[in-house]
């Protein structure tokens, strides 16, 4: 952040934090102009037809430079003393999209590296997820599919008939965000039992033979833990999401 002066007419109107992103300071001065000129306000003074139209949908990394770049609109129409209603309810359309709400299941703070102490050099990332535990799958794309850089190839997906007809409709509707279906990734219809879903999930990392690569596994049950642990080759980093 960095402070920028007001003027309207050589005359000063207080002061504001402005974003250090790149569009920022350009869009600082297109507002400022804009009200100096009497224009009508409003966010497309921030972002472009296509732009909000894209704003819809889910956007990486959270859009954490819309939400900066709205937050400095909204600041200005306080300081000068214009609407912003348009802004705000924006604002708060992408922070619901793209799941960043306090809200949110956090998976950084629950994934722990379970088998060395510290992370070893890795080629590839690898995901098990075990889908029927979650249904709030924001965060597990922004902090971990997109960090790591996941392919859908390298993502294997489980899930029994039961919690595949009960739960479809919510998981095809979060993944439409992010672009995806179910069968974007390896996912797996299992049979009936508790363990199945969890037995294709080993069977499919043990037949991967993944040495050098980081390995993630999102399950509740304590036993598949612990036989991914046991499988896993020691030049892997195999993160485990802890309680």
């Amino acid at each position: 952040m960095f402070a920028q002066k007001i003027y309207i007419e050589k005359k000063y109107r207080g002061s504001i934090e402005v974003p250090e992103t790149k569009e920022a300071n350009t869009i600082f001065f297109r507002v400022k102009q804009a009200y100096a000129n009497h224009e009508k306000m409003g966010v497309h003074l921030i972002f472009s037809h296509a732009k909000l139209k894209k704003l819809r949908h889910y956007i990486k990394g959270g859009a954490k430079d819309e939400l900066a770049h709205l937050e400095l609109y909204m600041e200005l129409g306080k300081i000068l003393g214009f609407n912003t209603d348009d802004a705000a309810e924006l604002h708060k359309s992408i922070i619901l999209t793209n799941d960043n709400a306090h809200s949110n299941f956090n998976i950084t703070k629950r994934i722990t590296l379970i088998n060395k102490k510290s992370p070893s050099k890795a080629n590839r990332s690898y995901l098990f997820w075990d889908i029927e535990n979650f249904s709030n799958i924001g965060s597990i794309f922004s902090e971990i599919i997109e960090p790591y850089n996941i392919s859908d190839a390298n993502i294997f997906l489980a899930a029994n008939p039961n919690s595949l007809y009960l739960k479809k409709a919510e998981w095809e509707a979060n993944l439409y965000d992010y672009g995806k279906t179910l069968n974007s990734f390896r996912f797996m219809k299992c049979d009936h039992g508790k363990n199945v879903a969890d037995d294709v999930l080993l069977q499919n990392y043990k037949r991967l033979r993944l040495k050098g690569c980081n390995v993630f596994l999102l399950t509740f049950d304590r036993e598949l833990k612990e036989r991914f642990v046991e499988a896993s080759e020691s030049s892997n980093n195999l993160y485990i999401m802890q309680k």
